[in-house]
């Protein structure tokens, strides 16, 4: 039979080859196909196919002994910054070029453990730098949505071609990494679901760092039920990673369909922008009207603190990246260009191996922890950070979960913002702050503009609460009915 991936739900797929409608080789040979066909979207870097057809064929044995796991034989993407075994990972940078670890990131393992089958490596921005996908060293990723006869778009960043991957429908499923926002801000801007869980549910052991106080690893799928499946194979306690918290992970999908009646739904005053787009305005009024209607309680919230999150984000992240990117020298791994004497070398590895984005962050970042400024900067901004916790912790004193917009804007040209860092960093103004006090998040797609373009809402939950997040989730999703796809117009 003829298979569509982009028509398939990884639900739909493991139901598919349950009722052995096809194979799990089957559906990686139509993935495979289909990813060849999206080369215009540059959202691969490192394609796998005979890794893939090898691990489906495995599956599939597996299935037909009956031992089937949770994602058995769901063709996956996989976020350029996990490590994966003897398959290049660069973080979408120069100065990562030629590496191959030796061993395979927690994250990725427990897909690989759930029986998920990897077509490769996907774009991003460069260490995960950015809100575009503009910034790797590998050329922009480009969205698969796209207004008529209009430019090519940005699937926002740094997950985006995570996004773009699940929205153009070659992939299944896909990892993302979100350190201000990077998986909820492009699965906005690309139509897809996608969650930020609590900070310490999925190990960060074997992904590239940037900022490790806020990094954490998430899925990026079609649907919420999608985004529970992943999450249910990708969470646990990691010994290997230090920041890994040991709390036991829930059935996601047991209750995901318990509807938000008596759920207690947090809007915050400090979310409404002078200068918003008035359609995401729109949007979030409609999204509250929705909850309501289905039984939820919506309830006004302050976040009193909220003003001061990007800023914070912006001194906590650099000076983070800044320690974490020292590693990247030229002598274990990776770049090396020659120089006179190894101070020359040095310097002429990271010169040339990094891009401007990650000059520009490593240069703030070791700027705000240099003696004389640390105390100005640096620890004002962790001060700040405890004020928006503290902030969150007395809102979910009153409510179960909240509702904002995802980002502010929809998708927009590649090149538009790539010369304004300011303003490139203002698309992250709704997502930095879950990130700021390690909470749960995630987006999901609510709707399109008068241009065609997807528009994404934010639900905010208690730290370890993704059950009750999801739950939300999915009550927002039925309500919303979003289907529109993007036009194949790469394939023509």
């Amino acid at each position: 039979m003829s298979i569509d991936p982009a028509a398939l739900t990884i639900a739909g797929a493991l139901e598919g080859l349950a009722k052995k409608d096809y194979t799990s080789v089957e559906l990686t040979n139509a993935c495979i196909e289909a990813m060849r066909a999206a080369k215009p979207l540059n959202v691969m870097i490192t394609e796998t196919p005979d890794r893939a057809l090898e691990m489906a064929a495995a599956a599939d044995a597996r299935r037909g002994k009956g031992e089937a796991g949770l994602l058995d034989g769901i063709p996956l993407g996989i976020k350029d910054l996990f490590c994966t075994e003897g398959v290049l990972t660069t973080a979408a940078s120069h100065i990562l070029d030629g590496f191959h670890p030796a061993y395979e990131s927690t994250a990725t393992a427990r897909l690989w453990q759930a029986g998920a089958v990897m077509l490769g490596k996907l774009n991003l921005d460069e260490f995960a730098m950015g809100s575009s996908n503009e910034t790797s060293y590998y050329g922009p990723a480009v969205n698969p949505w796209q207004t008529k006869d209009g430019p090519k778009l940005v699937p926002g960043g740094s997950s985006g071609g995570s996004a773009a991957a699940v929205a153009a429908g070659f992939v299944l499923g896909a990892t993302g990494t979100d350190t201000g926002g990077s998986i909820r801000q492009p699965a906005a801007l690309c139509g897809i679901t996608g969650i930020k869980p609590t900070y310490g549910r999925v190990s960060r052991w074997g992904i590239v760092a940037f900022a490790s106080s806020l990094d954490q690893a998430g899925p990026m799928a079609r649907t919420v039920r999608d985004s529970a499946l992943m999450l249910q194979a990708m969470a646990g306690f990691d010994p290997k990673d230090s920041t890994s918290v040991n709390e036991p992970v829930p059935d996601y999908c047991a209750h995901l369909e318990a509807g938000v009646k008596g759920l207690r739904i947090g809007i915050p005053r400090e979310y409404r922008m002078d200068g918003m787009d008035p359609e995401i305005t729109a949007l979030w009024e409609k999204g509250m009207a929705w909850l309501k209607d289905v039984g939820a309680e919506i309830v006004d919230i302050h976040l009193p603190n909220t003003h001061y999150a990007l800023p914070a984000y912006y001194i906590v992240a650099p000076a983070e990246a800044s320690s974490n990117l020292a590693r990247y020298d030229g002598v274990r791994y990776g770049l090396r260009v020659p120089g006179k004497d190894l101070i020359e070398m040095y310097e002429n590895t990271r010169g040339e191996g990094f891009g401007r984005e990650v000059q520009r962050r490593i240069m703030i970042g070791t700027y705000v922890l240099s003696a004389g400024y640390y105390d100005a900067y640096y620890t004002k901004a962790q001060k700040v950070r405890s004020l928006i916790k503290r902030d969150f912790d007395q809102a979910f004193q009153r409510v179960d979960a909240i509702l904002t917009p995802t980002a502010p804007n929809a998708a927009f040209p590649i090149g538009m913002t790539h010369d304004d860092p300011v303003t490139m960093y203002l698309n992250d103004v709704f997502t930095v702050p879950v990130n700021l006090a390690g909470l749960p998040g995630m987006s999901v797609p609510a709707g399109l503009n008068s241009a065609g373009l997807p528009l994404g809402l934010q639900l905010i939950g208690k730290p370890f609460d993704e059950a009750t997040l999801l739950r939300a989730g999915r009550a927002l999703e039925k309500a919303a009915d979003f289907r529109a796809k993007p036009a194949q117009w790469w394939r023509s």
